[in-house]
């Protein structure tokens, strides 16, 4: 069955993987020059590596390594030390460690909280475990249910103080959803801690040893080319449209360079574009059907990601920091984490500005000049001098992951949609994970688990009465079913 794919994120690369692993025939169109989506990235002028973002692996994420696993790369993750490192910005230069013991989940993180004594006293360790203990031990329902809170509210709930909120929540929130406890929903948060809790190295942390594009995606997408389908960059979709019957018709594709737009035909469709693309693109005959009504709740959470370069080390710290900052949410000196980024001699941060709401606006300059304010705080003895910035670059998402508020979970859509020949991909849909890589992988999965499934129907076609059944519902009443480019095979594996 051929499938037409729109966006050529994690999520879409991944829909197509599993789906010629299926015998499906994909074409994934990326609007873009390079892969990734919101790990996308690109060399400057000086032949450095630009991001969209801070990009870290954890162990709890099973979907994303089993994918490393079959495209045999998964030696292109560097594991750090099994250990949570945070700033303690009231103490300048000083770092407090949460190191995990290798021993069994959850045993091993709680030993760790224990053993730290920098943040948490003890009458604040016992409060903590308390807390936490119902999200432990009464299951997925129950982290679920706790959508209606913020994690603010929560942590207030279950007796856990502002210090500790301040002293790790904080920092967790904006590193995980890039907003503030006070915004974001507890489900969220405690899916998290359950995945870390739960599993032994849950909590552990790789860098990838390059560039996203390079050492990522582009593997996915030479696999999906040698089995049959394509990859193409510089095509974005101008227009889904749509038979009499409301089905998809085809794709339009707008040409770039010169080149003339030109439609694509197939059995099935996928929008594994960001939600809100998908929402601009959006047929206005389906704003009426529930499902996708509903998309209008959600929404992307700005980001922006600032990469300074130095003239000599910061540090040697080879791990995540949490910055506890008011401005920054996580940092890494990738001089130390990532094989292609080394350098002994000079560091280069790459830091995660968050919540970015009040700042996305604003200039450059001023967005670098206060993230290297707050980075004096941290190297009180290096900045501003003796090290000199080399140059910065900053780089704005206006709409990142879906920004994961209390009361969002109920919007999520299916992978399957009401439209029998049209399918959805993003780490906004349904699946048990946040928005992160993990879950844009999993989502491009079970799309191609729907497709799958539903191939005997979409051969043979739905028909008119079938869709006008559907069609015909107010927003309350329907239901929603469980470039021209192509690119070359040749990232090393």
């Amino acid at each position: 069955m051929r499938v037409a794919i729109a966006g050529g994120g994690l999520a879409g690369l991944a829909c197509a993987k599993y789906l010629v692993d299926r015998g499906h025939t994909p074409i994934v169109f990326e609007r873009g020059d390079t892969l990734g989506g919101l790990v996308a990235a690109w060399k400057d002028q000086d032949g450095d590596w630009v991001e969209t973002g801070l990009h870290a692996f954890f162990g709890a994420y099973p979907n994303m390594l089993q994918l490393l696993k079959e495209l045999n790369i998964e030696d292109r993750l560097q594991w750090k030390q099994h250990t949570l490192i945070f700033n303690q910005p009231e103490k300048p230069g000083t770092l407090s460690r949460f190191d995990v013991p290798n021993i069994p989940a959850p045993f091993n993180v709680i030993v760790s909280i224990l053993r730290n004594n920098d943040l948490l006293t003890w009458q604040q360790k016992i409060r903590f475990a308390i807390g936490l203990f119902p999200a432990i031990v009464r299951g997925n329902k129950y982290v679920q249910d706790m959508d209606k809170f913020s994690l603010s509210e929560w942590l207030k709930q279950h007796g856990i103080d502002e210090k500790i909120s301040s002293d790790i929540f904080v920092a967790a929130s904006k590193a995980l959803t890039f907003i503030d406890p006070d915004e974001v929903s507890a489900t969220v948060i405690l899916t998290a801690l359950n995945k870390f809790l739960q599993e032994r190295y849950g909590s552990k942390i790789a860098f990838l040893d390059g560039a996203p594009p390079e050492r990522l995606c582009q593997p996915i997408a030479d696999y999906v080319i040698a089995h049959g389908g394509e990859v193409r960059v510089n095509a974005p979709l101008k227009q889904i449209v749509l038979n009499p019957d409301g089905t998809v018709s085809h794709f339009a594709i707008r040409g770039l360079n010169g080149t003339p737009d030109y439609d694509i035909t197939a059995d099935a469709y996928v929008s594994a574009m960001s939600v809100d693309a998908f929402k601009l693109l959006m047929p206005e005959p389906w704003k009426q059907i529930d499902s996708f009504y509903k998309l209008q709740e959600l929404e992307g959470v700005p980001v922006i990601n600032v990469q300074i370069w130095f003239d000599r080390k910061l540090t040697h710290v080879d791990q995540l920091l949490f910055s506890r900052s008011p401005l920054l949410s996580v940092y890494a000196d990738m001089s130390n984490t990532c094989r292609e980024y080394a350098d002994s001699n000079k560091s280069m941060l790459e830091l995660v500005l968050a919540p970015a709401a009040d700042w996305i606006d604003r200039p450059e300059q001023e967005i670098i000049e206060a993230t290297i304010a707050e980075l004096a705080k941290l190297f009180p003895d290096q900045i501003p001098q003796p090290a000199k910035v080399l140059k910065a670059k900053v780089v704005k998402t206006p709409r990142s992951v879906y920004k994961a508020i209390p009361g969002r979970e109920q919007y999520k859509p299916s992978q399957s949609t009401p439209i029998a020949n049209f399918f959805l991909s993003g780490s906004y849909t349904k699946q048990e994970y946040l928005g992160s890589m993990e879950g844009a992988v999993l989502s491009g999965k079970l799309t191609a688990q729907r497709i799958h499934q539903s191939s005997a129907n979409l051969t043979t076609g739905p028909s008119v009465q079938d869709f006008d059944q559907t069609s015909k519902q107010t927003p309350k009443q329907a239901t929603q079913p469980s470039s021209d480019q192509s690119i070359a095979a040749k990232a090393p594996v």
